[in-house]
């Protein structure tokens, strides 16, 4: 028997509602906050992510579905959302164009890592990226629009900030960095020595305990922020307390991609074991000009659907559509035609097979229909049909042109 491949999983019947129930909940949001949807392919040129993602990040260096195509192009599927949104960003000069561009987006992403609870090699991310608005009244935006998402779902979640600095602040402060760290280079792990030589600010994501016990006494970024990072940090705490939003600073959020800058967030789960990040995201000023666009102020987040799926609280379902039986094999195709002209307007189950009336009402009850009705020699015979209002408890007799 040929079974899915490992950490590629199928989405049904349950799972399926609970899926769609979230993509159409954070779309409504995103929509409300004057998003667009965008859809960007699933196959990309390798060195979209080398570029952005970074060669330093587990990403690129462990974790890419990548191969040479039969045009002997170098690709791979795609591992994160917001790199294709830059790429078609600037493909459709959009970066040209100047003005405010917001788009949210929903699809699969594929990382070859070891899968665990809520965490696939195929999964699913919901994301929002918003170009040319150099302003932390943005950041905060990002920062309601997934507490609003979140609350929408009925998910409990713990906000975590902190502020990545700029061109300004970064350097020295990467300096005294790689200076503490090098000076316990005996104690760290090999992922935290090579990030020395690519990312050196990385090594605060480190997921190694021991390594995080070191980190707490290295020096914080957010204690050498230039005036310009310092302020804007403040205001953003000033406008998450104004709009009632909670929240921790954590001076060793970086977050595990290269291109932020400025504000970074993670909102963490305590619901979900140690995978508790249920979304994330910050600034990325300088990654539309590092794919060759013209710079341009941007930020996003992106949200994990895998592992908010088992933290939904899904909606009482509400009794909804038509169920129509056939009561005997000459009333099918009668059954057939009727259920064809009403889903015009309304959704329709019927059963093909003859059946009794107590057989057809669990099929209505199975498929949760609102309205039940039977087809039999009766009613070709009198040309009407009974309607049952299974959530009220009524009946009506229609003709069947008034069906």
């Amino acid at each position: 028997m040929i079974k899915s491949l490992r950490g590629m999983n199928d989405i049904l019947s349950e799972d399926y509602e609970r899926f769609t129930y979230f993509i159409d909940t954070a779309s409504a949001v995103a929509q409300k906050y004057g998003f667009h949807f965008i859809q960007t392919p699933l196959l990309e040129e390798t060195s979209l992510f080398k570029r952005s993602v970074g060669e330093s990040s587990d990403i690129v260096g462990k974790e890419m579905y990548q191969f040479i195509d039969k045009g002997e192009n170098d690709v791979c599927l795609r591992p994160e959302g917001t790199a294709g949104v830059v790429r078609a960003f600037i493909q459709k000069k959009l970066d040209k164009a100047g003005g405010v561009h917001r788009f949210f987006y929903h699809g699969s992403m594929f990382r070859y890592e070891r899968p665990q609870k809520g965490r696939l090699r195929q999964f699913h991310q919901f994301g929002v990226e918003s170009f040319g608005i150099d302003s932390v009244y943005e950041d905060a935006n990002m920062i309601m629009m997934v507490a609003d998402i979140l609350l929408a779902c009925g998910i409990g979640y713990r906000l975590q900030i902190n502020s990545l600095g700029d061109s300004n602040c970064m350097p020295t402060y990467r300096d005294n960095l790689v200076k503490f760290v090098t000076e316990c280079k005996d104690e760290v792990c090999e992922d935290c020595i090579r990030r020395l030589d690519t990312n050196p600010i990385r090594v605060l994501d480190c997921k190694n305990d021991k390594c995080q016990t070191l980190y707490a006494t290295a020096p914080k970024l957010i204690n050498n922020l230039c005036d310009n990072c310092d302020s804007d940090f403040t205001k953003l705490k000033k406008i998450l307390d104004d709009n009632n939003i909670s929240y921790e600073i954590d001076t060793n959020l970086v977050r595990g991609l290269d291109y932020y800058s400025k504000t970074a967030f993670e909102f963490v789960s305590d619901d979900i074991g140690s995978q508790s990040a249920i979304a994330g995201g910050g600034r990325y000023d300088r990654l539309v000009e590092f794919l060759d666009g013209r710079p341009t102020p941007a930020v996003g987040f992106a949200m994990g659907i895998e592992r908010l799926m088992e933290l939904i609280k899904m909606p009482e379902p509400k009794k909804e559509g038509y169920y129509i039986g056939a009561m005997d094999e000459d009333t099918v195709d009668l059954v057939v035609s009727l259920a064809h002209k009403k889903r015009k307007t309304d959704k329709v189950t019927i059963d093909y097979k003859a059946k009794n009336f107590k057989n057809h009402i669990k099929g209505a009850d199975k498929v949760n229909a609102k309205y039940f009705c039977i087809i039999g020699s009766n009613e070709v015979d009198s040309g009407t049909i009974t309607l049952k209002d299974l959530e009220n408890k009524t009946e009506q007799t229609l003709s069947l042109k008034e069906f």
